[in-house]
């Protein structure tokens, strides 16, 4: 059974950083694509960020491109997002998730198999 288990959010002033972990559990890690996606009140479910299997490939949301990293560890099977420069604007449940598989890298919430049940990150300005 495969578990997605976030860690590291919660309240950060604007500008001030914070990294996001989830650790993977049920398949081989290293052999699939991991993700971000996030949900602010009120909106839909987008994309933030996503790396390849290999970690080689990475693909980011323009929202956050530059102020966010994704990276992952595949001996530990978990994959981090490292969050600088924070905005009131990127207030949202984060969720983790894992692809179907491991080259490329999805944009679209149909390319994951496996989602975590979310981590809150609050953004006071």
């Amino acid at each position: 059974q495969v578990q997605l288990v976030e860690s590291g959010g919660g309240l950060v002033q604007a500008g001030g950083s914070l990294r996001l972990s989830c650790a993977a559990s049920g398949r081989i890690f290293s052999w699939y694509t991991m993700g971000w996606f996030r949900q602010a009140p009120g909106k839909e479910r987008e994309f933030v960020a996503a790396i390849s299997s290999s970690g080689v490939t990475t693909d980011y949301a323009a929202s956050v491109k530059g102020r966010f990293t994704i990276s992952r560890d595949n001996a530990k099977s978990t994959v981090y997002l490292q969050m600088n420069s924070l905005k009131p604007e990127d207030t949202a449940v984060y969720y983790c998730v894992q692809g179907k598989q491991g080259l490329r890298v999805g944009l679209t919430e149909g390319e994951y198999a496996y989602w975590g049940q979310g981590t809150q990150v609050t953004v006071s300005s």
